[in-house]
């Protein structure tokens, strides 16, 4: 069997066969493809007994240089010389190990097609040199071996690339070294040894530099010496400074840095040059582990921070529905701690995933909950929202519309009613009667229209569209106005005002202040069915104006003076079916205050001789500024 497996050319062939050098070629799979008659006289393996199986030859402890030198031949650039020559041992069939020097070459088709790895060995002189620089050859790639296992179980980028300089400094007995980094059309020395401090992190032009000239050539690795004309940053920053030996380092089969290794020393040889570019190899794998482990740790990092500082409430879950996290959001709606969610289930119900769940808690906090699942774990991600707010709005739109059509019926009824009857039996009804009914039907009528100016204002109060023109005005004659207009609409109601003499004017809006006596004067009306004395006062307390509507009326439950200033409420003491109204009119007093700058308040009116208490209203409103 012949020792030349797809070798069609006979003088290609005769040259193999003839070749005084051994020739081994392997495939992509490491199996032996070429075994030349050399071969066999320097191993003692026959070409029958290895082609077509993988090579008897290369020793354990030396796999991964073996593997290191085909791996380099595969990411060099045209250019780089097709080879890679190294001083190693190899097996011989009788199981001692023999001293060669192998230059190793892709084997390629035609086409360029990939075929696999072509190496000449060469037989080494059996003399005490030899000897010394083959022991000393495998000792450094030994501890190559070492190194890049060292590097790759390290994670943290800035300690892999101190370790990559201090490897390059103990593998080529270089005198300093650094490792700088491609930033667009910069380089960055992030790494050194042997170079002042106040270097790390400098910053020097890519195109000028020995980086930049080697990338232009596409080659991997070059030697410098110091009669060429080099404006680097590191060039001039060791003392005595010969030769620069520089290796490109690759990430993702693009440039990522370069490795530089100083001589002030010792002479540079190829040995040195190899080192560099096999370590200049390994530091890009090491490099890239490092890149990514640091990507997923930012990634991890920003997606804990968007967790962390999102308003809702957000949990992960894992297959078996135990919480995993439990952000403050979660905590803040719930009242659970981290501490006591993870590793256990949900405190509320889960949805079906894709679904939305209201729920209550029991603190009385209403929840949106929706499920989502990341496909690849199969954990859950749930993520929860306090909508009380809304809920209470909710109730609040029904009971309004409730009310309100209650409120409303009631004088469209008897309005309705009575027009009907003044329809069908005008002429038998006598003139008293169609007078009395005409007079109910305008008496329900302008309560159907103080009802919906009630709803339209409460309505542009909770949307904050109350407008105010904040100006100098009489309060006095506001007060007296709006009295006047009162006392002839109850005969049972005894409307009084008293105003201090030395009133000054109010900063305000008249108009408001109009709106709001008025409706604090209908309130002491509603609330006092009985009658009695109803009295306005006005008088100056420091800055401030402060009015007062006093009635006699049935007052205001303790625990509900300042409820009675929300919307759709009423006191307990109010009862819808006897005193009507939607609960809007204390409401749009305080937004119409506030507005204009000044504060509303309800509190018990001081006892009246037949021991009735009834309601204080107090109004505060500003002093205009020119009779401060």
């Amino acid at each position: 069997m012949t020792g030349v497996q797809s070798v069609h050319d006979p003088i290609a062939r005769a040259v193999i066969e003839c070749a005084a050098d051994a020739i081994v070629a392997v495939d992509e799979r490491s199996r032996v493809t070429v075994w030349n008659p050399a071969a066999e006289r320097m191993f003692g393996w026959t070409a029958q007994e290895v082609l077509g199986r993988l090579s008897p030859i290369v020793p354990d402890e030396l796999m991964a240089e073996h593997n290191a030198v085909q791996e380099r031949l595969l990411t060099r650039r045209e250019g780089d010389g097709g080879q890679i020559s190294i001083a190693t041992r190899r097996f011989h069939r009788d199981g001692r190990l023999i001293d060669v020097l192998i230059d190793t070459s892709l084997l390629k088709d035609r086409d360029g097609g990939l075929l696999g790895w072509v190496g000449v060995y060469h037989p080494v002189e059996d003399d005490e040199a030899a000897q010394h620089h083959t022991a000393e050859r495998a000792r450094l790639v030994r501890r190559l071996n070492d190194i890049v296992a060292d590097l790759n179980a390290e994670l943290d980028l800035g300690t892999v690339l101190d370790r990559i300089t201090g490897a390059l400094i103990e593998l080529t007995g270089a005198d300093a070294g650094g490792f700088v980094r491609i930033e667009g059309d910069r380089l960055r020395l992030v790494s050194m040894s042997g170079l002042p401090e106040r270097m790390r992190g400098t910053t020097a032009d890519l195109r000028s530099s020995l980086v930049g000239e080697l990338l232009r050539s596409g080659r991997t690795v070059r030697l410098a010496t110091g009669e060429q004309r080099l404006g680097d940053l590191i060039w001039s920053e060791l003392e005595g400074l010969h030769t620069v030996a520089l290796g490109l380092s690759f990430l993702q089969n693009k440039p990522y840095g370069a490795l530089y290794a100083l001589f002030s020393g010792r002479k540079v040889g190829h040995t040195e040059l190899e080192l560099l570019e096999l370590l200049a190899g390994h530091a890009g794998v090491a490099v890239g582990n490092a890149v990514a482990y640091a990507e997923v740790v930012r990634q991890r990092a920003h997606e804990r921070a968007v967790i962390d500082s999102s308003a809702d409430g957000i949990a992960v879950l894992d297959r078996d529905g135990l919480v995993r996290q439990w952000n403050p959001a979660a905590h803040a709606l719930t009242g659970i701690p981290p501490e006591e969610a993870v590793g256990r289930r949900l405190p509320f119900e889960l949805p079906k995933v894709g679904e939305m769940l209201t729920l209550p808690l029991e603190s009385g906090v209403w929840l949106n909950v929706l499920a989502a699942e990341i496909e690849e774990t199969g954990e859950l991600v749930v993520d929860f929202r306090d909508v009380t707010e809304a809920k209470a709005l909710e109730e609040a739109k029904d009971l309004f519309l409730a009310t309100t059509s209650h409120e409303l019926r009631t004088p469209v009824t008897v309005v309705q009613g009575y027009a009907s009857t003044l329809t069908h039996r005008w002429d038998e009804l006598a003139d008293a009667d169609r007078r009395a009914a005409v007079a109910t039907i305008a008496d329900r009528a302008q309560s159907l229209g103080r009802l919906v100016e009630h709803l339209l204002r409460g309505a542009r109060a909770g949307a904050d569209e109350l407008a105010v023109t904040i100006e100098t005005f009489d309060l006095a004659k506001v007060l007296e106005g709006v009295v006047a207009g009162f006392r002839s609409l109850s005969d049972l109601h005894r409307v009084e005002l008293e105003i201090a003499d030395d009133l000054p004017p109010a900063r305000g809006d008249a108009l408001a202040t109009d709106i709001v006596v008025g409706q604090l004067l209908e309130n002491a009306f509603k609330y006092s069915p009985d009658g009695g004395r109803v009295l306005v006062t006005a008088h100056r307390e420091g800055g401030e104006l402060v009015v007062g509507v006093v009635d006699e009326g049935i007052g205001i439950a303790p625990g509900d003076h300042e409820r009675i200033f929300e919307r759709f409420v009423q006191g307990e003491a109010g009862d819808r079916r006897r005193f009507g109204g939607v609960g809007l009119g204390l409401y749009i007093v305080k937004r119409l205050t506030e507005a204009q700058g000044g504060q509303i308040s309800a509190h018990p009116a001081s006892p009246a001789e037949d021991g009735r208490t009834g309601t204080r209203m107090c109004l505060r409103l500003a002093v205009a500024d020119d009779a401060q």
